[in-house]
Protein backbone atom coordinates (compact mmCIF):
# COMPACT_ATOMS: atom_id res chain seq x y z
CA UNK A 1 0.00 0.00 0.00
CA UNK A 2 0.66 3.17 -0.38
CA UNK A 3 2.02 5.90 2.41
CA UNK A 4 3.97 8.89 3.53
CA UNK A 5 6.71 8.61 5.34
CA UNK A 6 10.01 10.37 7.08
CA UNK A 7 12.78 8.76 7.85
CA UNK A 8 15.10 11.66 9.11
CA UNK A 9 14.26 14.51 11.10
CA UNK A 10 15.11 16.76 8.47
CA UNK A 11 13.68 20.90 8.13
CA UNK A 12 10.77 20.79 6.22
CA UNK A 13 12.66 23.19 3.29
CA UNK A 14 14.45 19.59 2.83
CA UNK A 15 12.48 18.13 -0.30
CA UNK A 16 13.64 14.86 1.72
CA UNK A 17 11.98 15.57 4.94
CA UNK A 18 8.75 13.33 3.66
CA UNK A 19 9.27 10.35 1.47
CA UNK A 20 6.47 8.80 -1.33
CA UNK A 21 6.59 4.72 0.14
CA UNK A 22 5.19 1.83 -0.27
CA UNK A 23 4.70 -1.18 2.81
CA UNK A 24 2.61 -4.03 2.98
CA UNK A 25 -0.82 -3.52 3.70
CA UNK A 26 -1.69 -4.65 7.36
CA UNK A 27 -4.40 -6.94 8.98
CA UNK A 28 -6.21 -6.58 12.14
CA UNK A 29 -6.14 -8.04 15.21
CA UNK A 30 -7.83 -8.13 18.79
CA UNK A 31 -9.60 -5.30 19.60
CA UNK A 32 -8.09 -3.26 15.82
CA UNK A 33 -10.29 -2.14 12.68
CA UNK A 34 -8.27 -1.83 9.68
CA UNK A 35 -9.34 1.53 8.07
CA UNK A 36 -9.41 2.11 4.67
CA UNK A 37 -8.49 6.02 4.44
CA UNK A 38 -10.39 8.26 2.19
CA UNK A 39 -9.28 12.01 4.07
CA UNK A 40 -6.57 12.77 6.73
CA UNK A 41 -5.78 16.39 8.81
CA UNK A 42 -2.70 17.61 9.76
CA UNK A 43 -1.75 19.07 13.08
CA UNK A 44 1.39 20.60 14.80
CA UNK A 45 1.71 17.59 16.87
CA UNK A 46 2.44 15.76 13.10
CA UNK A 47 5.18 18.90 12.94
CA UNK A 48 6.68 18.27 16.13
CA UNK A 49 6.98 14.73 16.27
CA UNK A 50 8.93 14.98 12.77
CA UNK A 51 11.32 17.54 14.35
CA UNK A 52 12.00 15.92 17.61
CA UNK A 53 11.40 12.06 16.80
CA UNK A 54 14.43 10.67 14.22
CA UNK A 55 13.61 7.18 13.45
CA UNK A 56 17.72 6.72 12.13
CA UNK A 57 16.39 5.71 8.41
CA UNK A 58 13.77 3.59 9.07
CA UNK A 59 9.70 4.81 7.78
CA UNK A 60 7.79 6.71 10.15
CA UNK A 61 4.46 7.13 9.50
CA UNK A 62 3.19 10.44 10.71
CA UNK A 63 -0.59 11.83 10.76
CA UNK A 64 -3.60 11.03 13.24
CA UNK A 65 -6.63 12.64 11.96
CA UNK A 66 -8.96 10.16 9.93
CA UNK A 67 -12.10 9.79 8.25
CA UNK A 68 -12.70 6.22 6.05
CA UNK A 69 -14.25 3.29 6.27
CA UNK A 70 -13.39 0.23 8.13
CA UNK A 71 -12.21 -2.59 5.80
CA UNK A 72 -11.97 -5.83 8.31
CA UNK A 73 -12.11 -6.22 12.25
CA UNK A 74 -9.91 -7.82 14.24
CA UNK A 75 -11.29 -11.20 16.36
CA UNK A 76 -12.17 -9.12 19.83
CA UNK A 77 -13.77 -5.93 17.88
CA UNK A 78 -17.62 -5.67 18.45
CA UNK A 79 -18.25 -1.82 18.27
CA UNK A 80 -17.98 -1.45 14.12
CA UNK A 81 -18.92 -3.57 11.10
CA UNK A 82 -17.44 -3.82 7.42
CA UNK A 83 -18.04 -0.81 5.72
CA UNK A 84 -18.81 1.24 8.44
CA UNK A 85 -18.00 5.10 7.56
CA UNK A 86 -15.53 6.04 10.96
CA UNK A 87 -13.87 9.22 12.49
CA UNK A 88 -11.14 8.98 15.18
CA UNK A 89 -7.11 10.39 15.76
CA UNK A 90 -5.36 7.30 16.60
CA UNK A 91 -2.61 6.81 19.33
CA UNK A 92 0.75 8.21 19.38
CA UNK A 93 2.69 5.22 19.54
CA UNK A 94 1.50 3.30 16.37
CA UNK A 95 2.40 4.37 13.06
CA UNK A 96 -0.26 7.08 11.71
CA UNK A 97 -2.57 7.65 8.87
CA UNK A 98 -0.80 9.22 6.07
CA UNK A 99 -1.42 5.65 4.60
CA UNK A 100 -3.72 4.01 2.45
CA UNK A 101 -5.00 1.80 5.14
CA UNK A 102 -4.57 2.29 9.13
CA UNK A 103 -5.05 0.21 12.50
CA UNK A 104 -6.59 1.43 14.95
CA UNK A 105 -8.24 0.71 18.38
CA UNK A 106 -12.23 0.67 17.89
CA UNK A 107 -12.11 1.89 21.53
CA UNK A 108 -10.52 4.99 19.33
CA UNK A 109 -12.99 5.99 16.60
CA UNK A 110 -16.81 6.75 16.57
CA UNK A 111 -19.03 6.90 13.92
CA UNK A 112 -18.20 9.94 11.64
CA UNK A 113 -21.34 12.45 11.45
CA UNK A 114 -23.34 11.94 8.44
CA UNK A 115 -23.95 15.21 7.06
CA UNK A 116 -20.17 15.45 6.62
CA UNK A 117 -18.40 13.88 3.69
CA UNK A 118 -14.67 12.51 4.46
CA UNK A 119 -12.94 15.82 4.19
CA UNK A 120 -15.13 17.77 6.41
CA UNK A 121 -15.11 15.16 9.11
CA UNK A 122 -11.29 14.30 8.66
CA UNK A 123 -10.83 18.10 10.31
CA UNK A 124 -12.12 17.60 13.36
CA UNK A 125 -11.28 14.43 15.24
CA UNK A 126 -8.24 15.13 17.19
CA UNK A 127 -9.05 18.88 17.85
CA UNK A 128 -11.97 17.84 19.01
CA UNK A 129 -10.89 15.54 21.61
CA UNK A 130 -8.23 17.70 22.91
CA UNK A 131 -11.06 20.56 23.75
CA UNK A 132 -13.30 18.34 24.88
CA UNK A 133 -10.91 16.77 27.04
CA UNK A 134 -9.66 20.24 27.95
CA UNK A 135 -13.06 21.84 28.91
CA UNK A 136 -14.87 18.70 30.33
CA UNK A 137 -12.36 16.18 31.83
CA UNK A 138 -9.76 18.76 32.65
CA UNK A 139 -11.75 22.22 33.57
CA UNK A 140 -15.08 20.04 34.39
CA UNK A 141 -17.10 22.82 33.10
CA UNK A 142 -20.93 22.18 32.84
CA UNK A 143 -23.77 24.53 32.25
CA UNK A 144 -23.74 25.34 35.92
CA UNK A 145 -20.42 27.74 36.43
CA UNK A 146 -20.63 31.29 35.41
CA UNK A 147 -18.01 33.40 34.23
CA UNK A 148 -15.91 34.21 31.32
CA UNK A 149 -13.68 31.61 29.20
CA UNK A 150 -10.59 33.04 27.55
CA UNK A 151 -8.80 31.03 24.85
CA UNK A 152 -5.48 31.98 24.03
CA UNK A 153 -4.81 30.92 20.21
CA UNK A 154 -8.43 30.74 19.22
CA UNK A 155 -8.22 30.69 15.72
CA UNK A 156 -6.24 27.23 15.35
CA UNK A 157 -7.88 24.15 15.26
CA UNK A 158 -8.31 23.02 18.74
CA UNK A 159 -9.42 26.85 19.54
CA UNK A 160 -12.18 26.72 16.44
CA UNK A 161 -14.05 23.16 18.02
CA UNK A 162 -13.42 24.74 21.74
CA UNK A 163 -14.99 28.18 21.27
CA UNK A 164 -18.03 26.07 19.32
CA UNK A 165 -18.06 23.74 22.56
CA UNK A 166 -18.08 25.88 24.99
CA UNK A 167 -21.26 27.84 23.66
CA UNK A 168 -22.53 25.13 22.94
CA UNK A 169 -22.39 22.65 26.32
CA UNK A 170 -21.68 25.55 28.63
CA UNK A 171 -22.81 29.17 30.40
CA UNK A 172 -19.18 31.04 29.90
CA UNK A 173 -18.71 34.15 28.21
CA UNK A 174 -16.39 32.77 25.06
CA UNK A 175 -13.16 35.31 24.54
CA UNK A 176 -11.14 34.33 21.95
CA UNK A 177 -8.02 35.54 21.31
CA UNK A 178 -6.71 35.97 17.25
CA UNK A 179 -4.19 38.69 15.91
CA UNK A 180 -5.10 38.82 12.26
CA UNK A 181 -7.82 40.46 10.11
CA UNK A 182 -8.65 37.18 8.72
CA UNK A 183 -8.31 35.16 12.07
CA UNK A 184 -10.82 37.72 14.02
CA UNK A 185 -13.36 37.16 11.48
CA UNK A 186 -13.23 33.06 11.88
CA UNK A 187 -13.00 33.17 15.55
CA UNK A 188 -16.27 35.38 15.29
CA UNK A 189 -18.30 33.43 13.16
CA UNK A 190 -17.60 30.18 15.13
CA UNK A 191 -19.46 32.07 17.80
CA UNK A 192 -17.00 33.98 20.34
CA UNK A 193 -18.70 36.64 22.74
CA UNK A 194 -15.49 39.12 22.31
CA UNK A 195 -11.85 38.91 20.51
CA UNK A 196 -8.75 40.28 21.81
CA UNK A 197 -5.45 40.08 20.15
CA UNK A 198 -2.53 38.15 21.85
CA UNK A 199 -0.27 40.38 20.37
CA UNK A 200 -0.69 43.06 22.58
CA UNK A 201 -0.72 42.58 26.08
CA UNK A 202 -4.00 40.36 27.02
CA UNK A 203 -4.60 41.86 30.29
CA UNK A 204 -4.74 45.46 28.84
CA UNK A 205 -6.99 43.84 26.22
CA UNK A 206 -9.23 42.54 28.32
CA UNK A 207 -9.84 45.95 30.37
CA UNK A 208 -10.54 47.68 26.91
CA UNK A 209 -13.40 45.01 26.67
CA UNK A 210 -14.75 45.37 29.89
CA UNK A 211 -13.20 42.52 31.59
CA UNK A 212 -10.65 42.45 34.48
CA UNK A 213 -11.23 38.91 35.54
CA UNK A 214 -11.07 35.50 33.56
CA UNK A 215 -12.49 32.22 35.68
CA UNK A 216 -10.94 29.90 33.20
CA UNK A 217 -8.17 30.08 30.59
CA UNK A 218 -7.52 27.73 27.73
CA UNK A 219 -3.62 28.42 26.66
CA UNK A 220 -3.58 26.60 23.42
CA UNK A 221 -0.44 28.17 22.22
CA UNK A 222 2.88 30.31 23.33
CA UNK A 223 1.33 29.52 26.84
CA UNK A 224 4.86 30.49 28.62
CA UNK A 225 4.90 33.98 26.76
CA UNK A 226 1.94 34.72 28.61
CA UNK A 227 1.77 33.38 31.84
CA UNK A 228 2.79 36.60 34.25
CA UNK A 229 0.35 37.95 32.67
CA UNK A 230 -2.22 35.06 33.05
CA UNK A 231 -1.53 35.38 36.60
CA UNK A 232 -2.35 39.23 36.67
CA UNK A 233 -5.67 38.66 35.08
CA UNK A 234 -7.53 35.70 36.49
CA UNK A 235 -9.20 35.20 39.10
CA UNK A 236 -8.89 33.61 42.61
CA UNK A 237 -9.40 30.41 42.48
CA UNK A 238 -9.59 29.74 38.56
CA UNK A 239 -8.34 27.55 36.16
CA UNK A 240 -5.73 26.62 33.81
CA UNK A 241 -5.94 24.36 30.93
CA UNK A 242 -2.72 23.87 28.86
CA UNK A 243 -1.95 21.75 25.75
CA UNK A 244 1.55 22.88 24.53
CA UNK A 245 4.96 22.36 25.62
CA UNK A 246 6.80 24.27 27.87
CA UNK A 247 10.61 24.03 28.56
CA UNK A 248 9.87 25.86 31.51
CA UNK A 249 6.69 26.53 33.80
CA UNK A 250 7.07 28.76 37.01
CA UNK A 251 3.85 28.19 38.42
CA UNK A 252 4.50 30.11 41.88
CA UNK A 253 2.95 33.14 40.75
CA UNK A 254 -0.53 31.26 40.68
CA UNK A 255 0.18 30.38 44.50
CA UNK A 256 -1.26 33.46 45.95
CA UNK A 257 -4.85 33.15 43.99
CA UNK A 258 -5.02 29.23 44.71
CA UNK A 259 -5.49 28.97 40.93
CA UNK A 260 -5.51 25.17 39.47
CA UNK A 261 -3.62 24.24 36.79
CA UNK A 262 -4.12 21.04 34.42
CA UNK A 263 -2.47 19.49 31.67
CA UNK A 264 -4.79 18.08 28.58
CA UNK A 265 -2.65 15.24 26.02
CA UNK A 266 -4.96 13.29 23.90
CA UNK A 267 -2.79 10.43 23.68
CA UNK A 268 -2.68 10.20 27.43
CA UNK A 269 -5.58 7.49 27.42
CA UNK A 270 -4.40 5.58 24.43
CA UNK A 271 -0.57 5.70 25.72
CA UNK A 272 -1.27 4.10 29.17
CA UNK A 273 -4.47 2.10 27.69
CA UNK A 274 -6.20 3.67 30.83
CA UNK A 275 -9.80 2.35 31.67
CA UNK A 276 -11.91 4.76 30.67
CA UNK A 277 -9.90 4.91 26.79
CA UNK A 278 -13.50 3.98 25.43
CA UNK A 279 -14.73 7.96 26.18
CA UNK A 280 -13.51 8.98 23.02
CA UNK A 281 -15.28 6.80 21.12
CA UNK A 282 -18.00 8.39 23.18
CA UNK A 283 -17.39 11.62 23.21
CA UNK A 284 -16.21 11.34 19.31
CA UNK A 285 -20.26 10.11 19.14
CA UNK A 286 -21.90 13.07 20.85
CA UNK A 287 -20.09 14.94 18.94
CA UNK A 288 -20.78 13.34 15.64
CA UNK A 289 -24.64 14.20 16.62
CA UNK A 290 -24.11 17.78 17.48
CA UNK A 291 -22.89 18.22 13.93
CA UNK A 292 -25.62 16.23 12.06
CA UNK A 293 -28.15 18.66 14.04
CA UNK A 294 -26.30 21.20 12.93
CA UNK A 295 -24.50 22.62 16.54
CA UNK A 296 -21.32 21.97 15.19
CA UNK A 297 -19.79 22.91 11.82
CA UNK A 298 -16.59 21.44 10.66
CA UNK A 299 -13.37 23.46 11.22
CA UNK A 300 -12.05 22.71 7.56
CA UNK A 301 -10.20 25.70 6.56
CA UNK A 302 -7.51 24.72 3.74
CA UNK A 303 -7.52 21.34 1.11
CA UNK A 304 -4.12 20.41 0.19
CA UNK A 305 -5.63 17.95 -2.44
CA UNK A 306 -4.22 14.05 -2.60
CA UNK A 307 -2.12 12.14 0.08
CA UNK A 308 1.41 12.74 -0.87
CA UNK A 309 4.94 13.96 0.49
CA UNK A 310 4.77 16.82 -1.88
CA UNK A 311 1.00 17.88 -0.48
CA UNK A 312 1.94 17.32 3.11
CA UNK A 313 5.59 18.94 2.81
CA UNK A 314 3.28 22.44 1.75
CA UNK A 315 1.12 21.53 4.85
CA UNK A 316 3.33 21.16 7.75
CA UNK A 317 5.35 23.77 6.16
CA UNK A 318 1.90 26.10 6.80
CA UNK A 319 1.63 24.67 10.40
CA UNK A 320 5.61 25.95 11.17
CA UNK A 321 5.01 29.32 10.30
CA UNK A 322 2.32 29.59 12.76
CA UNK A 323 -0.53 30.93 10.01
CA UNK A 324 -2.61 28.53 9.74
CA UNK A 325 -6.24 29.41 10.05
CA UNK A 326 -8.62 26.53 11.43
CA UNK A 327 -7.65 22.46 9.91
CA UNK A 328 -5.78 21.79 7.05
CA UNK A 329 -7.30 18.58 5.42
CA UNK A 330 -5.61 16.06 2.70
CA UNK A 331 -8.07 13.67 1.07
CA UNK A 332 -7.33 10.11 -1.48
CA UNK A 333 -4.33 8.58 -2.88
CA UNK A 334 -4.89 9.34 -6.70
Amino acid sequence: MRAVAYQHSLPITDSNALLDIEIPKPFALGRDLLVKIEAISVNPVDTKIRQRVDPQGENKILGWDAAGVVESIGDEASLFSVGDKVWYAGALDRQGTNAEYHLVDERLVATMPKSLNFVEAAALPLTTITAWETLFDRLSLTKKQKGHLLIIGAAGGVGSIMIQLAKQLTSLKVIASASRPETTAWVKELGADKVINHRHLLSDELKEVGINNVEYVAALTHTVDYLQDIAEFIAPQGHIGVIDDLDVFDIMPFKRKSVAVHWEFMFTRSLFKTEDMIKQHELLGKVAKMVDKETIKTTSAENYGTINAANLIKAHALLESGKAKGKIVLAGFD
